[in-house]
C-alpha cells in the first residue's frame, strides 16, 4: 500500500510545483500564463531589451543590430537571432529558448516564433508611459524582481512629475521627425504623444493623425503652426543612415521666424533611444530628463 501511495503523492507534488512556477502577466495580447523565471530568453524588441537590461536580466538572443549605444554588454553576451522585423527561426531553434519576447516591429511574428518556444508580445503602444510601466511590472513578476521593478517605477514617476512641473506655462510644441529632407509631425494621438502627456505642452497644430508615419509637413506648415517649442527627432541618425541632418532640414527663413527658433527652444531628442527603443526604461528615463532640463532652462512665457 505504501508503495502505491508514494507515486501518487509525487505526482501531486510535481503538479503543484509546476503550477507554482507559472505566472500570469499582462501583454499586448492580453493576460498570458508562462513559466516563471525563464533561464534562456530571446528578445526581438529593443524597448524590451532596454527595460530588461535595466532590471538586470540579460537576454540570450537579440536582434542582429541593436542601434543603441548604451547596450554593448547585450551585443557581446547575446546571440543574434534575426532583425527587428524578421526573426531567424533557425537561429532561434539552435538557441532553444525557454521564452521569446517580441514587440513593436516584430509583433507580427508572434505565431511564427511560437512554433519554436512559448512567446509573448510586449509591444508598447500609443499610451507609451502607461505601457512602459506595465511592461516593467510584468518583467518584475516574470523574473522574480517585483521589488526592484516597483523602485524603478517610482523613479519614473518622480521624473515624470518633475517634467510636468517644468512644462507648466511653457506654451505649445510641435513634434517633428526628420528623415533626410523629409519631415513629419506627430500629435497627442501618436507614437510620440507621450511627450505632450509628460510635459503638458499644448499642441501647436491640432488634428494631426495618429498614423505611425505621422503627417508629412513642410517649412510653411511649421511657420504657420508657430510653436513655442520644436521637439525634433532625426530618424536618419537613429537608424545609422547618412544624408541631410535634422538641423539642415529645419534651416529655412520660414522656420527662423517662429517663436521656437527665435527663442532657441528646440529640443533634439536622442535619436536611437527615442526611435528604436521608445518606451524602454532607460529610453524613457533619459527622454524625461532631457525634456525637463530643456524646459527648466527658460523662464515661463
Amino acid at each position: 500500500m505504501r508503495c502505491l501511495i508514494l507515486p501518487g503523492l509525487l505526482t501531486v507534488a510535481l503538479t503543484s510545483a509546476a503550477l507554482a512556477d507559472e505566472v500570469t502577466i499582462p501583454t499586448a495580447q492580453g493576460e498570458v500564463s508562462v513559466a516563471a523565471d525563464p533561464k534562456v530568453i530571446a528578445v526581438l524588441d529593443m524597448a524590451a531589451i532596454d527595460t530588461l537590461q535595466a532590471l538586470g536580466v540579460m537576454p540570450d538572443g537579440r536582434p542582429n543590430e541593436l542601434y543603441i549605444d548604451y547596450l554593448p554588454d547585450v551585443e557581446e553576451a547575446a546571440a543574434p537571432v534575426g532583425t527587428l522585423f524578421e526573426p531567424n527561426l533557425e537561429a532561434l531553434a539552435v538557441l532553444d529558448p525557454d521564452l521569446i519576447i517580441i514587440g513593436g516591429r516584430s509583433a507580427g511574428q508572434l505565431e511564427s516564433v511560437s512554433q519554436i518556444a512559448p512567446s509573448i508580445d510586449m509591444t508598447i503602444g500609443i499610451d507609451l508611459i502607461s505601457d512602459a510601466k506595465a511592461r516593467l511590472s510584468a518583467y518584475g513578476t516574470l523574473f522574480g524582481k517585483e521589488d526592484q521593478a516597483a523602485e524603478m517605477t517610482a523613479a519614473l514617476d518622480e521624473k515624470l512629475a518633475k517634467t510636468r512641473e517644468a512644462g507648466k506655462g511653457k506654451g505649445s510644441a510641435l513634434m517633428v521627425m526628420t528623415n533626410g529632407p523629409k519631415m513629419a509631425a506627430y500629435g497627442t494621438n501618436s507614437r510620440f504623444g507621450w511627450i505632450f502627456d509628460a510635459t503638458g505642452l499644448e499642441e501647436a497644430s491640432n488634428g494631426l493623425k495618429g498614423d505611425t508615419h505621422g503627417d508629412a509637413i513642410t517649412h510653411e506648415f511649421i511657420a504657420e503652426a508657430d510653436p513655442d517649442w520644436l521637439i525634433v527627432l532625426d530618424r536618419s541618425v537613429a537608424v545609422g543612415e547618412g544624408g541631410q541632418s535634422a538641423e539642415a532640414t529645419l534651416k529655412s527663413p520660414l522656420i527662423a521666424e517662429t517663436k521656437a527658433w527665435k527663442s532657441g527652444q528646440i529640443i533634439y531628442l536622442d535619436p536611437a533611444s527615442s526611435y528604436i527603443s521608445g518606451g524602454g526604461y532607460r529610453s524613457l528615463s533619459t527622454g524625461l530628463e532631457q525634456l525637463a532640463k530643456a524646459l527648466n532652462s527658460v523662464s515661463e512665457n
